[in-house]
């Protein structure tokens, strides 16, 4: 089974959806266009998230509250947004407790920290969440998609309603706070006449990587949202945008049965624990992340791996104008003959990533 991660939010509500973004749509995933927009927080005697606003979905638990104590301990205000409902498949009361609980951690800490309790995979109230960010901070300047639900199930089991919620959580959750965020650099952009600051992190997955048999709707989720990275990525780098996606392990809420025969280690700190994961969301929001554009990244366990990017294996062209039944098989058939039985485009190798073996 591959490893879900982020924290559930709610069980959300329809939302109007949006065309295509306009920009460009081939080409590498370049870094950012260079402008003025890293300012002074840059010194090495000042926090490098100094002065920024960062907005964290799913943010009340587990990942999500590593990743938002993270940000403010290297400076930046936080907006912590969490459903707070407790089952991981999105159920039961909504709450304020989770993301309140967590802001207190900041602010007991020194830092600044608001609540937004809204649902991300609401159309309106994304929108919501970066004008409240705005409105208070006076900007915006990282944004962390991390909220996910689980509906767990083969595929010829799967209910309608069990693909549908985890799809709208995780993938149009990721696209509603892309979408306001991306909107509001854009329009800074313009008005200052050059490349602004801005980061996002989104949260994919191993199941997307490795493939998942019991997880269909949530690994059909994942790969969508490496897709709307790279995508975003192109979109938004003319205007000083970064946004590269996380494919995290680690021991919270959702994985509690996955690492179940898995305990901590007596001494030390917890292989699995989300706090491995937090430094790279830190760093990817920070300017010195700059260059790195349009990236998927394993994390965990003291490890970071960059996942490189599909390559073509093997290329063949009919001999006339198209392929015929029987061109096929002597080409395509004849190449899958001698490819190891059970192979797929799946990498399930990367879940044998460990710190110091690969």
């Amino acid at each position: 089974m591959a490893l879900p991660t982020e924290e559930p939010t709610e069980e959300p509500t329809e939302g109007p959806t949006e065309g295509p973004a306009e920009g460009p749509t081939e080409g590498p995933a370049e870094g950012p266009a260079e402008g003025p927009a890293e300012g002074p927080h840059e010194r090495l005697n000042e926090a490098p998230l100094a002065g920024r606003c960062a907005v964290l979905t799913g943010a009340g638990r587990g990942l999500g509250r590593a990743e938002a104590l993270e940000l403010a301990r290297l400076g930046a205000a936080v907006v912590v947004n969490d459903y707070g409902r407790p089952g991981r498949d999105g159920s039961g009361e909504t709450s304020a407790g989770p993301a309140e609980t967590v802001a207190e951690e900041i602010r007991a800490a020194g830092g600044t920290a608001l609540v937004h309790t809204g649902d991300v995979s609401d159309f309106r109230e994304a929108r919501e969440l970066v004008g409240l960010a705005i409105d208070t901070f006076g900007t915006l300047d990282v944004v962390v998609n991390n909220a996910g639900i689980l509906r767990d199930r083969m595929v010829f089991s799967m209910a309608e309603e069990e693909w549908d919620a985890v799809i709208r959580v995780h993938l149009k959750g990721h696209f509603n706070l892309t979408r306001f965020a991306a909107a509001h650099w854009r329009e800074r952009s313009k008005a200052a006449g050059g490349p602004v600051y801005g980061r996002i992190v989104n949260t994919s997955s191993e199941a997307f990587l490795a493939g998942s048999a019991g997880q269909p709707n949530y690994a059909a989720a994942k790969g969508g949202i490496v897709g709307l990275t790279t995508s975003t990525a192109l979109a938004l780098a003319r205007y000083g945008v970064t946004v590269n996606a996380i494919c995290p392990r680690a021991r919270t809420r959702m994985t509690e049965d996955v690492f179940a025969g898995v305990g901590p280690p007596a001494e030390g700190l917890d292989p699995l624990a989300p706090e491995h994961v937090a430094p790279l969301v830190g760093y990817l929001a920070s300017p010195a992340a700059a260059r790195i554009n349009g990236q998927v990244l394993v994390v965990h366990g003291g490890m970071v791996a960059v996942v490189e990017r599909p390559r073509v294996r093997a290329q063949f062209d009919c001999k006339g104008d198209v392929f015929g039944f029987e061109e096929l098989d002597a080409t395509l058939g004849a190449h899958f003959a001698e490819r190891p039985d059970g192979e797929t485009f799946a990498a399930a190798e990367v879940l044998g990533l460990r710190r110091g073996v690969g």
